[in-house]
């Protein structure tokens, strides 16, 4: 069995890597790579790779991802987000191919307090979450065989994440601000990319999960409450830092380009339920990738 996957070097895509593997021959490419394009700036490139390869299933964790950015370059977001994933889609039809794609609770509009399901309504706050969103309605619009997973406040050990950021910071000032009224989950990368090999293992015998679903880890938490727990896990491992306070200040105390939801959360259920999995607390995975950086 072929597997394509597009943007191998990403935090996901380098763990998707190593889960992708035991299901079959896994072909790698991203934005640098020269056997195969797999610059989504290439539409035309991006068909003539899956053409060539002709895989049996299609991973695709390359995504235009610069929330702020997109703002001011919206045709560039839409290119990546939107127009290659449509193309994609159209080829993946061609070949019967499965296409399993990740999208962001930024389709939605981050209000409320309960956890966003499936079957809500998108409306995106900002350029990126429409981008978004309309990669999703493309595939749904030109393939049969496709599975979206929604998810949000993704990190990994490997390159820059909230938590490197702020340890970072706390070595440097003895006292920092973080935002203390945006909900969601710390999802690893490492777990979207375990629970997409269960997943595309469950969809090859059972056609009939296509779909969208929503993956993030278990519990909500706030950056305050994600900043404190990387704070306490440091100097429990004998860090030594500088910050000696926190203040949790609220989202209109920063103001950034793009709006960002202040409802992050998802509800997993679905997933879940389809694929009888479990998935673990948002802390276990963060203490984790903390144990991971001490120890370098």
């Amino acid at each position: 069995m072929k597997i394509l996957l597009f943007g191998k070097n990403g935090q996901v895509g380098w763990e998707l890597q190593r889960s992708l593997t035991p299901l079959g021959n896994v072909i790698s490419v991203d934005v640098h790579s020269t056997e195969y394009c797999g610059d989504f700036s290439n539409p035309g490139g991006i068909a003539k790779t899956i053409q060539e390869i002709r895989p049996d299933i299609i991973v695709n964790a390359a995504a235009y991802t610069a929330v702020d950015k997109a703002e001011d370059e919206p045709e560039f977001a839409q290119l990546i987000n939107a127009t290659s994933v449509e193309i994609i889609a159209r080829e993946a039809e061609k070949l019967g191919a499965w296409f399993i794609h990740y999208s962001t609770d930024y389709v939605f509009s981050g209000t409320g307090d309960t956890a966003w399901v499936e079957s809500d309504i998108p409306s995106p706050l900002n350029i990126y979450g429409q981008t978004k969103l309309a990669g999703e309605k493309a595939i749904q619009d030109h393939c049969k065989k496709y599975l979206i997973f929604r998810t949000s406040w993704v990190y990994a050990c490997r390159g820059d994440n909230f938590a490197k950021t702020m340890l970072r910071l706390a070595k440097e000032r003895m006292e920092l601000s973080v935002i203390n009224d945006q909900f969601g989950a710390p999802t690893g990368a490492e777990l979207l990319a375990d629970c997409t090999a269960h997943a595309i293992k469950t969809a090859l015998y059972q056609p009939k999960v296509a779909g969208i679903y929503h993956l993030v880890a278990s519990g909500t938490t706030t950056w305050y409450g994600y900043a404190d727990l990387v704070f306490k896990e440091a100097k429990n491992a004998g860090l030594i830092l500088k910050i000696n306070k926190v203040n949790p200040i609220p989202s209109s105390s920063y103001v950034t380009p793009a709006k960002r939801p202040a409802n992050s959360r998802l509800d997993t259920t679905k997933f879940q339920q389809t694929f009888d999995i479990t998935l673990p607390a948002w802390n276990v995975g963060v203490k984790r990738m903390l144990n991971e950086l001490f120890s370098f």
